[in-house]
């Protein structure tokens, strides 16, 4: 295990009718906030107005800024920007999922910045100042709700890039699992692959003597599974809502990956999977984890099959290759279970789009990518290939 520093000051508001808290919330942070949110899902439900009724009986002031779509893009976040320096405003409140919240990060980084805030996507700048943030989330999946990345579309420019800073850390989370009973069944499964990838990304280690994360690890994937299949079943059932909605956040809070090197990898070569076919970000990783895990698993065949026996009950065997063969085909087979297609060809990507693909993760060649295995240009197109 190696050395690290971990604290999350995210406050966690879970449980029924919790939103009704988020006026008392925010007041102690603002007194101008922006309310920013995706489409009409918000309002077609009910959640907006409990939201501007909390807030007007807790006596807080709030600007508007809706319209984010699935992968936020930066153009809306400019909007963002101007509008908060415009109005004064001192907090955002994210009323969404990962998206909507991704979005308020970059706006929250760009109030304070003097110049273009895609720099800290781009170019390695770090904010030194950032408005603080609270978030209703109504879609488990990216973890954003109490972690410190953000991801943003650039569409004039054709990419789609990560940042991560501990400034961007949202100061509480209020989490209502009955909120999530309305999502369409393909917006829960690419959820619940999407905390399946964010725990993956942090199991697969070079790290010597990380069991105890190991367990927690495995732990969460079971029961994202087991629950996973039930809400897609039955979307109304409060307790498998619950476990799913926790266990987003907890995959992706920084908890699994103390004391270990990370991943993500596939993280990374996702990105360009939507920016080009446009599916989920869950939709996206579940074709690349089966890929990649065959193409890297002979570097620590060991940590595969001890995934498959953990998380899949596959029995221990002499044959470690086996065993470790059997539990991908496992996770594969669970992510056809909940509806996706499997592989890039069925989404709508084609050979020739594959080699600017590889292009644009590795920076023309210049970079690599992963800790686990490293991965170089050539490698990523031949999981590309693999893929399609």
């Amino acid at each position: 295990m190696i050395n690290f520093t971990y604290q999350n000051p995210t406050k966690m508001v879970f449980g029924k009718l919790v939103e009704e808290q988020v006026g008392e919330l925010t007041k102690k942070y603002g007194k101008k906030i922006l309310l920013h949110y995706g489409s009409r899902s918000i309002k077609q439900y009910g959640l907006y107005d409990r939201i501007i009724r909390s807030l007007q009986a807790a006596d807080v002031a709030y600007v508007e800024l809706g319209g984010v779509i699935a992968n936020p893009s930066l153009e809306l976040v400019y909007e963002g920007i101007k509008l908060c320096k415009k109005e004064h405003v001192d907090f955002i409140l994210a009323v969404g999922g990962g998206s909507v919240i991704d979005s308020a990060k970059a706006i929250a980084m760009g109030v304070y910045y003097p110049h273009d805030v895609w720099d800290f996507y781009v170019k390695g700048v770090v904010p030194k100042q950032a408005l603080p943030i609270g978030t209703v989330l109504t879609i488990p999946a990216a973890g954003s709700e109490s972690s410190i990345a953000t991801v943003i579309t650039n569409y004039k420019a054709g990419l789609k890039r990560a940042c991560r800073f501990d400034i961007l850390r949202p100061v509480f989370a209020v989490m209502n699992p009955e909120i999530t009973m309305t999502l369409p069944p393909y917006q829960t499964a690419s959820g619940v692959i999407d905390m399946i990838g964010h725990v993956i990304e942090r199991y697969f280690t070079n790290t010597s003597h990380v069991s105890l994360i190991d367990r927690m690890s495995e732990g969460l994937i079971r029961t994202v599974i087991e629950q996973g299949r039930i809400v897609m079943n039955n979307p109304t059932n409060y307790d498998a809502r619950a476990e799913i909605m926790l266990a987003g956040a907890l995959a992706h809070n920084g908890s699994l990956g103390v004391g270990r090197i990370e991943d993500w990898a596939c993280h990374n070569m996702e990105y360009e999977i939507t920016q080009v076919s446009g599916i989920s970000h869950g939709h996206g990783l579940a074709i690349l984890y089966p890929v990649w895990m065959r193409y890297v698993m002979d570097h620590d065949v060991e940590r595969f099959a001890m995934f498959a026996n953990k998380v899949f009950d596959v029995p221990y065997s002499d044959d470690l290759e086996t065993m470790a063969r059997t539990g991908i085909d496992f996770l594969e087979a669970f992510y056809r279970e909940m509806g996706m297609k499997m592989s890039l060809r069925e989404v709508g990507i084609t050979k020739d789009q594959l080699p600017q693909m590889a292009d644009l993760v590795s920076k023309s060649g210049t970079i690599t990518i992963g800790n686990f295995v490293t991965l170089d240009r050539n490698d990523i197109l031949t999981i590309y290939t693999n893929a399609l």
